[in-house]
């Protein structure tokens, strides 16, 4: 790295993507749910895309946080994770909602601040929650889910139900106090709780790389806490799947928590309002030869699905993405006698009654 390149991102080295691994064709991952994550892959990438557009259109109250590029670690947990486990995530959570079956026109208009979202448009893009799937949120507060992932995994332990919480988080997380202290708090009781940096190298708009002492902020601090230091593709979904699945049977058995890096990157920048031009070009262009989306779909074709079988999958997403933003735009804005109403505990919006 050039001397200078800590005040200076763009003379950075770029940081490139490993080549794939073509072992990972022979997992042993049965058919269905292998079709069933490049289903997920294509639902997530179109979503995308679709919320993309709108807030081109000036549809999309306030801005987003896309996951476009990033979407193999939301389906490989998606797929690997039970229907009453929990999942915790942050303002770029609209993958992680869609992986555990977020209906996608409630997801949509949320995004728009309709009433018929899923949170009746008053969460919007930043708080995608859907209690009925599992999702437990989306917050906006750098670290803060890892330690309410730490209670809903408590609850689960003491009424020894065998459910998992599972907190996303991105890189610039493992800098955050509380990432440290629900780490240690995880260990210390041997919590069913999985966390998963989502590293896609930049901080917002700093890399990673220039602000912390360790190669992998993730997985280099495992052992400063007991656990095993994880480092997978996370631009793999076969990886991602096989490495949550044994993550997850190891929490269930009572073997304590986990601590997961993958290693992706997003196609766009930061937020909407970020075009990403501190990136690198041949680092850009080199990760988009690792999208997710084409390499799954070689694969697929290299253990004998048909082009017709995925095309097909492909056509059947973008229907149900022009009728979910049929869905959406359909809805109309909350009204003044519920738009101040769910703010505290009591259910009003003030603070003191």
């Amino acid at each position: 790295m050039p001397t200078d390149a800590r005040y200076d991102y763009a003379l950075r080295e770029p940081r490139l993507p490993k080549a794939v691994d073509q072992s990972l064709a022979n997992a042993d991952i049965d058919e269905d749910v292998r079709l069933g994550m490049y289903q997920k892959l294509q639902e997530l990438r179109q979503f995308g895309k679709r919320a993309h557009d709108l807030f081109l259109q000036n549809l999309v109250k306030g801005t987003t946080h896309l996951s476009l590029g990033m979407e193999a670690v939301a389906t490989g947990f998606g797929a690997a994770m039970r229907p009453d486990d929990y999942t915790f995530a942050t303002y770029r959570g609209h993958a992680h909602a869609l992986a555990r079956g977020m209906d996608l026109g409630p997801a949509l208009a949320e995004l728009l601040g309709r009433s018929n979202g899923v949170l009746g448009g008053k969460g919007g893009s930043m708080h995608l929650t859907d209690v009925s799937k599992g999702m437990m949120g989306s917050y906006a507060i750098i670290g803060a889910h890892l330690c309410i992932a730490n209670g809903a995994a408590w609850s689960a332990q003491m009424r020894g139900t065998e459910q998992v919480a599972v907190a996303f988080f991105g890189d610039g997380t493992t800098n955050i106090g509380a990432f440290h202290e629900a780490l240690n708090m995880a260990k210390i009781w041997d919590l069913p709780v999985v966390f998963v940096c989502e590293n896609n190298l930049y901080m917002e708009y700093t890399p990673i790389d220039v602000i912390t002492a360790v190669e992998h902020p993730a997985a280099d601090r495992a052992a400063a806490y007991g656990l095993e230091s994880i480092l997978i593709d996370g631009n793999d979904p076969d990886d991602v799947f096989l490495t949550a699945s044994k993550a997850l049977s190891r929490a269930r058995s009572g073997e304590g928590p986990t601590l997961i890096e993958a290693v992706t990157y997003r196609s766009g920048g930061h937020s909407r309002a970020d075009p990403g031009k501190y990136r690198p070009p041949e680092e850009i262009e080199a990760w988009n030869q690792r999208d997710p989306i084409p390499v799954y779909h070689d694969r697929l074709l290299s253990v004998g699905v048909p082009e017709a079988r995925l095309s097909s999958i492909e056509r059947q997403v973008a229907e149900a993405i022009e009728v979910a933003t049929d869905f959406a735009k359909s809805g109309q804005e909350p009204s003044a006698n519920v738009l101040m109403t769910e703010v505290y505990a009591d259910g009003g919006s003030r603070w003191r009654n």
